[in-house]
């Protein structure tokens, strides 16, 4: 998806914030996935500049962010771990996407290049269950006839917390291998291999890789790219080795149905020749029927403001905005905040 396509989407949301000028909405906080953390600091920056109101977010992982909303003690939850349509009707939530990204693979092999290691689902998947120990494996080195592959120990990094990341990642490496579905599982926490070393947030999983000789972990694009990280080029559904870049993420959701409750498809390893397998929305839970009016006008005040004046901002730090189909959902969506 190009540029243009985004700058639509801007003209579409700008009608629903027509009618959100009314009273002026209280200051808001927010906690859960640390994979949006930048771009929703980012938004409730320009947010106070142009309203004066303030939003606090923090990055605490998204389990930590749906058990807040749930205890009521956040005016709004992030995770990239949607909930399913019973559990935000037992809740009385709203869910609703906010932007898109991909979950990418990290690494630092001396002597490799960003994108020149190539891996597929099924190796990648025996490296993160520890079946793959070193990095001149005979299975990685088939894949890459004539890289010079270091006789060195594979450190897995991964998340210590609950994450919607570890369960987007974890979910596509289960789609592509039953022994990883067996040995480790696909969820906010599993059972990672003892060549693994744990880090709080994407943060976390980010330095590890980068002080770790032989380390590969998985962090969302934008901590990747804010921290000038090498990726893995991952073979996708249509057999082409990519490298994480926005055009493919944006190409992976292109054909995606936003319409189901909870506005959650699933958009791993879509068929698009561009497309990139682990791609993923990150999503914001809200108060179906809030107790303090203003707080619930200020939520959907803050995410209208968002889609109608942050989609550059989302770009910039790495983030793919919603195709303005889905913005038009969104806005649709939010109308049952009250």
């Amino acid at each position: 998806m190009h540029k243009t396509h985004f700058l639509k989407s801007i003209l579409v949301a700008a009608l629903f914030a027509a009618g959100a000028h009314s009273a002026q909405a209280a200051d808001i906080t927010g906690a859960g996935a640390t994979f949006p953390y930048a771009i929703y600091t980012k938004w409730a920056e320009g947010y106070k500049a142009a309203t004066g109101n303030q939003v606090n977010y923090q990055g605490i992982g998204s389990s930590g962010g749906i058990k807040q909303i749930k205890a009521k003690t956040v005016d709004f939850g992030g995770t990239d771990a949607p909930l399913k349509e019973a559990d935000l009707d037992a809740a009385g939530l709203v869910q609703v996407p906010t932007v898109m990204g991909g979950v990418t693979i990290v690494l630092n092999v001396p002597g490799i290049a960003s994108g020149q290691l190539k891996l597929n689902g099924e190796v990648v998947a025996d490296i993160f269950r520890g079946e793959v120990k070193k990095w001149n494996d005979a299975a990685i080195a088939k894949l890459n006839p004539g890289v010079k592959l270091p006789d060195l120990a594979i450190t897995v990094a991964h998340r210590s917390d609950g994450s919607g990341t570890t369960h987007v990642f974890t979910h596509y490496l289960a789609k592509q291998s039953m022994a990883f579905k067996r040995d480790v599982g696909a969820g906010t926490t599993v059972n990672w291999p003892a060549n693994g070393v744990g880090g709080k947030g994407n943060p976390g999983v980010a330095a590890n890789v980068t002080k770790i000789a032989g380390a590969i972990g998985y962090v969302d694009i934008a901590d990747a790219m804010k921290n000038k990280m090498s990726f893995v080029a991952l073979k996708n559904k249509a057999g082409n080795y990519i490298v994480p870049n926005q055009d493919a993420v944006a190409d992976a959701a292109g054909g995606a149905n936003f319409k189901v409750k909870g506005m959650a498809p699933d958009l791993l390893d879509q068929t698009h020749k561009n497309a990139w397998p682990i791609t993923s929305a990150t999503y914001v839970l809200a108060y179906e029927k809030g107790a303090d009016a203003a707080r619930q006008k200020g939520v959907v005040e803050f995410l209208t403001w968002s889609l109608n004046n942050g989609q550059k901002m989302a770009e910039d730090l790495g983030f793919v905005a919603l195709p303005p189909s889905v913005v038009k959902m969104v806005e649709a969506e939010m109308k049952h905040i009250k």
